[in-house]
Parts: C-alpha cells; structure tokens; sequence
C-alpha cells in the first residue's frame, strides 16, 4: 500500500463513513436544534435586560453589569462544566443538552445584551428630546424611536456574535451530548479509524457556510452607508 493510500484508508475510508454517516447526520438535527435554541433565548434574554437597563435602576443596573461581564469573560466551556457537574449538588440535575443550551445562552445574552445597550447610547440625544417633546413617555419614546435606530446598529455586531456562538455548540461533546463532533468522536471510538472525523467536519461546513455567508450579506445589507 502507498503512502497515498494508506492516507485515504485512515482519513476518507468508504466502509467506515458509510457504516456512521447515520450517525453525523443525526448529530447535524441536534446542532440544528441546539443552535436555534440558543439563538432565540440568548437574544431574546440579552434584549430583555438591556431594555431593563434602559430604565435607570441604579443597583440593579450594577448587579447586571457585573452578571453581564463575569459572563463574558467566563469561557463556555467553564459555564457548561458548572451547570453540568455543579447543579447536581444543588438538587438539579440538567441533562448535557439542557447544560450546553443554558451556558451558550447565557453566554449569547451577556455579549447581545452589551450590543443592544450599545446601540441604545449610540441613538443621538436628541432624538430623545425630540420623542419626548411630541408629549411621547418615556417608554413610548424608547419603544418606538429609539429603539428602531438602535436595532439597525446591533445587526451587523449581533450577527458576527451569534455566529461564533452557535459554532459553539460543539462544546456539548464533552458532557454526552450526541451533537456533530460528539457522534464524530463515538464513531472514532468505535472504529478505530478517524474517517468520521472528517464527516463531521463536512457536516459542520454544510450547516454553518451558508450561516456566515448569510450573515455577511446581513452585515453588509444594514450597515450605515457612508
């Protein structure tokens, strides 16, 4: 056997990437479900509290703050290992999807929720003074003129962030969960070949190219013109 064959018998063997493509392509639905998951909570959350933030509530404010940057500055890895390993001695006992869905999450709220209360100051000043001169509340004039401008700041940020989020979800191997890169590993485990490996990362770049290539199109489409 030559060097070029004994390569592609280790890497693109035909008999083992038929025997666990099964596998990968149940591993690409959990991602996908994964993913979405934390797409919506942790954007949805991250809106929440920087619209909570927006009220003026000082102490409040400051234990956000400090929650917001201990989880921007934790690694997912660390968080999904706390709640995995660290909620069964409180009486909880997350599943490892549950784990990585509330550690990716929450990682998506901390940085969304900066992105949003960026975009919130970057509104001028006036354009506050000019709601509320029209007899307009507060929250009226946050709602429906502030924020509509603030959104357009956040999407090219936003999209960039939720991507490198989402990629993520590989995480989940290491507590059990039966995502891409964890049914990859079994495979190679049980194989003794590392062919499924490079299944997975096709699958990978089947899910998440047309993801960054819609997401530049998102951050090219609603960037400010100059």
């Amino acid at each position: 056997m030559t060097g070029w064959e004994r390569f592609l018998d280790t890497f693109f063997n035909a008999k083992v990437m038929a025997k666990y493509w099964p596998d990968i392509l149940h591993g690409m639905w959990v991602t996908i479900e994964l993913a979405m998951l934390v797409v919506v909570t942790g954007i949805a959350s991250g809106l929440a509290l920087a619209l909570l933030r927006a009220a003026g509530i000082r102490p409040l404010n400051w234990l956000m703050i400090f929650v917001v940057d201990a989880l921007r500055a934790l690694p997912p890895l660390v968080i999904i290992v706390l709640i995995y390993f660290g909620l069964p001695s409180a009486g909880l006992t997350p599943s490892g999807f549950v784990s990585t869905w509330a550690a990716l999450a929450l990682v998506l709220m901390a940085f969304s929720e900066e992105i949003f209360w960026a975009g919130i100051t970057a509104v001028p000043r006036g354009q506050w003074e000019a709601a509320r001169s029209t007899g307009l509340s507060y929250a009226q004039a946050l709602f429906h003129v502030v924020l509509p401008q603030a959104l357009r700041l956040t999407i090219p940020p936003l999209t960039s962030r939720t991507i490198a989020i989402t990629k993520g979800t590989a995480l989940g191997s290491v507590v059990a969960v039966s995502e891409i890169l964890g049914q990859a590993s079994s495979a190679v485990s049980n194989s003794y070949n590392p062919s499924p490996l490079i299944l997975g990362a096709a699958a990978y770049l089947v899910l998440f190219i047309p993801v960054v290539v819609a997401g530049r199109w998102v951050e090219t489409r609603f960037a400010w013109k100059k």
